[in-house]
């Protein structure tokens, strides 16, 4: 699969179909609670950037472990690597031309505003 954001300075290239992916997420966290992204998941050896490296932002906020990705012409949030698994990339479905988000009808729900690891011991 291809991954590009809006404005086409981003593109990737994904070592998976559809149905390959490790997982479909939505989350609730502060960040995906405004981003509203429809998430897939894939090892981080299996998402490359193959263009437009140096037009990525990186953000980072809270506990400064997960590392969310966009693109500094158009804004669009195109992947992120997980705190709680930062061997795994998430990216944004809806940057992948070839998939209709609207389609998929299996889509797991992670309970990210109470992230296990923000659970006091």
């Amino acid at each position: 699969m291809k991954l590009n954001c809006h404005c086409g300075a981003i593109e990737a290239e994904i070592n998976s179909s559809i149905n390959e992916l490790v997982k479909i997420v939505r989350c609730n966290c502060s960040i995906c609670k405004r981003k509203n992204a429809t998430m897939g998941m894939v090892k981080n050896e299996d998402f490359k950037v193959t263009k437009g490296k140096e037009k990525l932002k990186l953000y980072q906020y809270h506990t400064k472990v997960a590392n969310h990705y966009f693109c500094t012409e158009c804004g669009i949030y195109t992947h992120h690597n997980p705190r709680s698994a930062p061997a795994m990339t998430g990216f944004n479905l809806g940057c992948v031309d070839e998939v209709n988000v609207d389609d998929i009808k299996e889509v797991a729900f992670f309970d990210g505003k109470n992230h296990p690891m923000d659970q006091k011991k």
